[in-house]
């Protein structure tokens, strides 16, 4: 069995009323790594630029 599955299964069980906190949560975790996931861009994006942003990195590039 899947960690979806289980977890599917374990929904089917949770009386109506308390959907609604599991919601709220899956909805937090699904925003909180997503800015997590932003934040490693932005802060990865100057230590990349020193490598990508020179002249043999263009001419590397400039027949695709």
């Amino acid at each position: 069995m899947t960690s979806k599955e289980a977890v599917i299964q374990e929904l089917e069980k949770i009386p109506e009323h308390l959907l609604a906190e599991v919601l709220d949560f899956i909805q937090f975790l699904n925003i909180k790594y997503s800015k997590e996931e932003l934040e490693t861009h932005l802060l990865s994006e100057s230590s990349l630029a020193k490598d990508w942003l020179n002249v043999e990195e263009d001419q590397a590039w400039q027949n695709l």
